[in-house]
C-alpha cells in the first residue's frame, strides 16, 4: 500500500477516537527513513494507548503489517512504524517538549546536506 494510502487509513483511525491536533508533516525531501510523520495527542495517557491501539487495529485491518512500535509502556508517547508513514501519539506536555514539528519543518534536506552527511543518513 502506498504512503498516502497509509495516512489516509491513519488519520481516519486517530480522528475516529478523537485525537487532538493531528498534525501531517511530508517529510520525503528529508529523510529517505518514511514519507510522512503523523503526530496527535491525547488527553490522558490512556487515551495516548487507545489511540495508538486503533491505528495497529485499522492498520492491520488494512493489511498493513506494523514495521515497530515502541513505548507502549510509558504511555506519554507512543511511536507506530508502518513504513511510509511513522504515527507519534503523544501526551501535550510531551509533544510541547520536543516540538518535533519544528525539528522536522527546520532540518536541512538531504540535498542541503554536506555529502558526507547526506550518504550517512541513507
Amino acid at each position: 500500500m502506498e504512503a498516502e494510502a497509509i495516512k489516509d487509513v491513519v488519520i481516519g483511525a486517530l480522528e475516529d477516537l478523537k485525537a487532538d491536533n493531528i498534525s501531517i508533516l511530508d517529510v520525503k525531501s528529508r529523510t529517505s527513513v518514511t514519507d510522512f510523520m503523523v503526530i496527535a495527542s491525547g488527553t490522558s495517557s490512556r487515551h495516548v494507548k487507545s489511540l495508538a491501539n486503533n491505528v495497529i487495529s485499522e492498520a492491520k485491518d488494512h493489511d498493513i503489517k506494523p514495521v515497530g512500535i515502541e513505548g507502549e509502556t510509558s504511555s506519554d508517547w507512543i511511536l507506530v512504524d508502518l513504513g511510509g508513514v511513522v504515527i507519534h501519539v503523544m501526551m501535550p506536555a510531551t509533544r510541547t517538549f520536543y516540538d518535533l514539528e519544528r525539528f522536522w519543518q527546520e532540518s536541512p534536506t538531504e540535498s542541503e546536506m554536506p555529502s558526507e552527511q547526506a550518504s550517512y543518513k541513507r
